[in-house]
């Protein structure tokens, strides 16, 4: 049966974070024909921002991890956010630390203003949407994605304040941006809701009850990576003269970036990691680490302009193109025993942090009387007399401490997780698990849901943390990068373009093959190309306008030189979308290399952005 004639095309994104605000932007920005962007957030406070970056629990103290000119939410666009920063943002409710700051691409930024960065270029794009597009804004909670028709109803929660009660929205397609899913803690089920422990440090209660700390109290803080340095880094900023012990399992800390780091993307050798046969864990590790050694070292022979402490993530990034090959040779159980037992190292070696956050923490751990990092696994949490926590270890050792602080843990698993829409989804077979990694879930390679037996139910889709599996098989990134603002934006325009590609009247089922095409042919294909990408980048309504008419003018050439049997113009605007959607998304360089190989500064420059 078809859809009502007279409802409205609509797309609904699950999560308002930055994984649906990135969506939701691209979509604005890419829509040519009307249609309802449809932006639901459980969380009213959470609304562009998400856990990371939300006011309530980020402190002025907590800084993004990496530098200030990697965060733009336009990977084309690469100084988008200290653009914003410098010029735009509204600084009258900053304090004095940050307010007179001139932000730089290597310097450090406070997280929580990102929100207000996110909200100005939702708003933005908004604004410059084609006529009839439209966002909806709505707070509410989907509990159920129910298929009907040729799409979908999407049941919403409505919130107390709004009346409660649950709604049915209609929706063409579903875009499932949930962010990262929150683990079970069963070491700490006896003190989950003991006030001294604190299980959700970026929340409202959680900073709270951190600011509130005696500056003598003994602190334990579950974790020594980027979560940990905050909640460190957060008391010592602020005078904390007791006793603070960070714990892990490896007792591993973060790596500082340099002073002056500029991401790069070096080419070396591919790991020779694969054998005619698969040889066991034992055996694959050992040559990993001998792989590992001989590219460390050949890197900083052919590179002495590479500072040690990126060597290994420049390493990793060089070696992701090859090891999708490598993990297809590796049974599934021992991949995923694989990533188990090394997720947290390949985290570390990935990515450092900036000098601001690192600086602090480790001079106090340098001088190892107040602030420790220790190796042990946590097994258990108990409340004492007098509402003091002891913190046991495996391995039998106890600390004492006034306060715990257990940093956000993710959920990988989603038939573990604690969410009503995931276990329906999942019991519906509307998603499946990712069999291969057991993280997140099974998509495509646009990012649409595959149901069991791998085929599509059409129009749901993934941004963000349910797609950590398939990002480590398909693209080979590892830790947290599988799943961080560089994946989100790289997901943000393939889904984008892949929803409007089966949404909208301009493009056809099939697309054509330009190699079939004769020279001349081809030529105008590639001039189509290279207009659709400025189409895409470009912010203001009236520059994609003037693209559209030059694209469809290249386009309409290209079929009357196809010669033989030509395609619809249907299917040649397919084919050009694609093309400019995979160039937009090359992992193969740097962002500023990006934006210099698609011939973007021009059109960047017009929109007032600074090009170096």
């Amino acid at each position: 049966m078809p859809l009502p004639a007279d409802r409205p095309r609509r797309v609904v994104i699950v999560g308002a974070g930055l994984a649906g605000t990135a969506t939701a932007i691209r979509l604005l920005r890419f829509a040519a024909e009307p249609v309802e962007v449809r932006l639901v957030e459980r969380r009213a406070a959470h609304r562009s921002a998400g856990v990371a970056y939300h006011h309530d629990g980020n402190h002025w103290h907590h800084v993004f991890n990496i530098q200030a000119g990697r965060m733009s939410v336009f990977r084309e666009a690469v100084d988008d956010f200290v653009s914003w920063a410098n010029t735009e943002a509204d600084r009258s409710a900053w304090p004095d630390e940050w307010r007179g700051t001139e932000f730089t691409e290597s310097g450090p930024a406070p997280r929580r203003v990102y929100a207000d960065y996110l909200a100005d270029r939702l708003a933005a794009a908004a604004r410059e949407a084609a006529p009839g597009v439209r966002l909806v804004e709505v707070d509410g909670e989907v509990v159920d994605v129910e298929p009907d028709h040729d799409g979908h109803l999407v049941v919403v929660e409505r919130p107390p304040s709004e009346g409660g009660g649950r709604e049915r929205v209609p929706a063409d397609h579903v875009v499932l941006a949930t962010g990262l899913e929150e683990k079970d803690l069963p070491f700490a089920a006896d003190v989950a809701d003991h006030p001294a422990f604190v299980r959700r440090p970026y929340s409202r209660d959680g900073l709270e009850r951190v600011l509130a700390v005696p500056p003598e109290a003994s602190v334990v803080i579950v974790g020594t990576l980027l979560s940990a340095y905050d909640s460190a880094a957060l008391l010592l900023r602020r005078g904390h003269t007791g006793r603070v012990r960070m714990l892990s399992g490896s007792g591993r800390t973060l790596r500082t970036y340099p002073a002056d780091h500029r991401h790069r993307v070096l080419d070396l050798p591919p790991p020779r990691l694969s054998a005619p046969r698969y040889e066991g864990r034992d055996a694959l590790v050992r040559r990993w680490l001998a792989e590992w050694r001989r590219a460390c070292e050949a890197l900083v022979g052919e590179h002495p302009d590479v500072a040690p402490a990126v060597v290994a993530e420049r390493v990793l990034k060089a070696w992701e193109p090859h090891l999708p090959e490598v993990m297809a040779r590796i049974p599934t159980p021992e991949l995923r025993a694989l990533l188990d037992a090394h997720g947290g190292l390949l985290a570390t070696l990935r990515v450092s942090a900036v000098e601001h956050t690192t600086g602090v923490v480790d001079a106090a751990l340098a001088d190892g009387d107040r602030v420790t990092a220790e190796s042990g696994r946590v097994a258990g949490i108990r409340a004492v007399d007098g509402g003091s926590l002891v913190v046991s270890l495996v391995d039998g050792r106890e600390f004492p401490a006034d306060l715990v602080i257990s940093n956000f843990g993710r959920e990988p698993d989603y038939e573990r997780v604690d969410s009503a829409l995931w276990r329906t989804l999942l019991r519906t077979g509307l998603a499946v698990p990712h069999a291969r990694t057991g993280r997140g879930v099974e998509v495509d390679a646009d990012g649409a849901l595959l149901c069991p037996g791998g085929t599509e139910r059409g129009g749901l889709w993934a941004v963000g943390g349910p797609r950590e599996g398939d990002e480590v098989v398909r693209n080979g990134r590892l830790g947290a990068f599988s799943f961080n603002l560089a994946a989100i934006k790289n997901h943000s325009v393939g889904v984008a373009s892949a929803l409007l590609r089966r949404l909208e009247s301009g493009y056809g089922p099939a697309k054509a093959d330009p190699d079939a095409a004769e020279p001349a042919a081809r030529a105008d294909f590639e001039r189509a190309v290279d207009l659709d990408v400025r189409r895409m980048a470009a912010a203001t309504l009236a520059e994609r306008t003037a693209l559209a008419g030059e694209l469809a003018g290249a386009v309409r050439s290209a079929r009357e030189r196809w010669g033989g049997s030509a395609p619809s113009t249907r299917e040649l605007r397919t084919a050009v979308n694609e093309a400019a959607s995979t160039r937009l998304n090359d992992l193969s360089v740097t962002p500023r290399e990006l934006r210099d190989r698609l011939g973007l500064a021009e059109t960047l420059s017009q929109q007032g952005l600074p090009v170096d």
